[in-house]
């Protein structure tokens, strides 16, 4: 089980690449989590590896880059950290 963390957290961790299947079904779940921070203002359960291990951040996901998702507050994690996405 994913530590639980506060998003403030994030920029203090070092992330790192998490080897997981990045299939078309995982992209349109981090699009959703965009269009759902930004027009139903609700928050998303993502999960990603760090040095330390996953954690997890329950947050409002803003954009979705090439390379990374952007979090309320300009947080960014890269999608290749990314474990999983719940909403």
């Amino acid at each position: 089980m994913p530590a639980v963390i506060a998003k403030e957290e994030i920029p203090s961790l070092k992330i790192v690449p998490a080897f997981v299947d990045k299939s078309e079904k995982w992209r349109k779940e981090l699009e959703y989590a965009v269009r759902l921070g930004n027009e139903y203002k609700g928050k998303t359960h993502l999960t990603f590896e760090t040095t330390q291990g996953p954690k997890m951040v329950e947050t409002t996901v803003w954009s979705l880059t090439d390379n990374y998702l952007q979090l309320k507050g300009g947080t960014l994690i890269p999608l290749d950290s990314i474990i999983d996405i719940h909403f």
